[in-house]
């Protein structure tokens, strides 16, 4: 029984008793209105609780009752820390984002540092390489240059170590310069330099920044050209000389025969042969300049340059039986003249076997040959390589220049005219130490069109 029928039976008993008595019938009214007041109020709290539940569950936020300080409290505090999660979670993201940002940005960095065509190298305070790419380990010919020290990695006395030593200590600005750069192989470099320091704002130097282009081809071409116009007027100043000299020089040797042949005794005998011997000498200089000046009428026609080295190997295997003397690799076919391409090969050869000729364990020189594959065609590559004491330092830069020799009997003319008949073959000549002692003369030639063709297709095949 619920309290409404409670109350509807008590105003029913109270309907039959108003006649005997009225003060129990007020009473009953009275006590069934408070019953029903306290009935509708237990309903609309429930209803209010239903409310409060169903907002809690759709995670709408519930207002603290004001009637409570502590829950109030409470409630505002708990608002506070979630509103605080939600900030924390929004920074979160947008750090994680520039995190994300910056290591894009790294790598592009990093990538386009790598792919430069030009040389980097940043040098900090201390003198240690922070940054380098393969570009500038290509152009110095040496592999590993990060958190080195330049001074160690560059040489100390090397002129590229001598740039960075006064950006770093006075600042200096070094725009466009040309230095010569000798890689680790012994190889001999022309590098063009820019060096500026590093600097954040008007505070000190904190570092040196280096770009390197490697300008030895361009430099080679140069000298090449500057060697062709050379050649030309020497031929032109030579030609009107050559009669002159060679009918003075054929006058005196006529007459010192002659006075050979009159069987004179004493000092005017010996004077006579010297006299013949020194115009021989001198007809021998002649000649040679006259080689090395006169234009070379060259034939264009394929040359197989295994016979070549083969014949070659057979004449110093003769000339110098003292010598072990060998040939290999891969040797193909060039354009030119075979006689005058023998002729500087013979001549290096000889070279190296007079230089290795009197080592305690004996002598030997090798041949060896390699087709290598150029940016526009393939080159065919001869390595002339003895076990002598080495080309001095100082005489490097000078070999192939007329009339330079380091020989007691020499005309200084033997590599000049095979630099000349190399460069004429469109082709060049270089010379170098080698780390394990000994020389090396690099011939390199271009190949004939159908040997470019074949080591264009092996590369493809490999």
């Amino acid at each position: 029984m619920n309290a409404l029928t409670f109350t509807l039976l008590t105003l029913g008993v109270g309907q039959r008793s108003a006649t005997d008595n009225p003060w129990p019938i007020v009473t009953a009214s009275l006590v069934g209105l408070l019953v029903i007041v306290a009935v509708g109020l237990f309903l609309l709290k429930r209803m209010l609780r239903g409310n409060r539940d169903a907002h809690q569950e759709a995670g709408a936020p519930v207002a603290p009752r004001s009637d409570n300080p502590s829950a109030f409290m409470a409630a505002s505090m708990q608002g506070v820390i979630k509103r605080l999660r939600e900030q924390e979670k929004e920074l979160e993201r947008l750090h994680r984002e520039e995190k994300e940002r910056a290591a894009q940005s790294e790598r592009l960095s990093e990538e386009v540092t790598r792919n430069m065509p030009a040389g980097l190298l940043v040098v900090n305070a201390t003198g240690i390489i922070s940054t380098s790419n393969p570009a500038a380990e290509q152009a110095l010919g040496i592999r590993g240059l990060g958190f080195r020290r330049y001074s160690e990695a560059l040489r100390e006395d090397s002129e590229l170590t001598n740039l960075l030593a006064q950006c770093l200590a006075e600042g200096a600005i070094f725009r466009r310069e040309q230095v010569e750069h000798v890689t680790p192989a012994g190889e001999r470099r022309r590098l063009g330099v820019t060096i500026s320091p590093i600097r954040r704002g008007y505070e000190k130097i904190s570092g040196a920044i280096c770009l390197l282009t490697d300008l030895s081809e361009l430099a080679a071409l140069q000298q090449q050209m500057q060697l062709r116009e050379n050649l030309a007027a020497l031929g032109e100043l030579s030609a009107g000389m050559a009669h002159e000299f060679k009918n003075a020089l054929a006058t005196i040797s006529g007459y010192a025969q002659m006075i050979c042949g009159e069987h004179l005794t004493g000092e005017a005998g010996d004077y006579a042969k010297r006299i013949l011997e020194q115009t021989r000498s001198i007809t021998h200089v002649v000649t040679e300049f006259l080689k090395y000046a006169r234009p070379l009428e060259i034939v264009n026609e394929p040359v197989e340059l295994s016979g070549v080295v083969e014949r070659v190997a057979s004449e110093i295997g003769e000339s110098k039986p003292d010598v072990q003397l060998s040939w290999d690799g891969e040797f193909g076919s060039v354009s030119g003249d075979e006689g005058l391409l023998r002729q500087a090969l013979l001549n290096l050869a000889r070279n190296a076997a007079q230089a290795c000729a009197s080592v305690k364990d004996g002598g030997r020189v090798v041949l060896r040959g390699e087709t290598v594959r150029g940016e526009e065609s393939g080159l065919q590559r001869i390595s002339v390589l003895d076990n002598g004491p080495g080309i001095p330092e100082e005489s490097i830069g000078k070999l192939f220049r007329p009339f330079y020799t380091t020989k007691a009997e020499g005309t200084g003319l033997g590599l000049a005219v095979v630099q000349k008949i190399i460069v004429q073959h469109g082709g060049h000549v270089e010379a170098r130490n080698r780390p394990e002692g000994g020389a090396v003369f690099m011939v390199t030639l271009p190949l004939c069109v159908a040997d470019r063709e074949a080591v264009e297709l092996n590369k493809e095949q490999g």
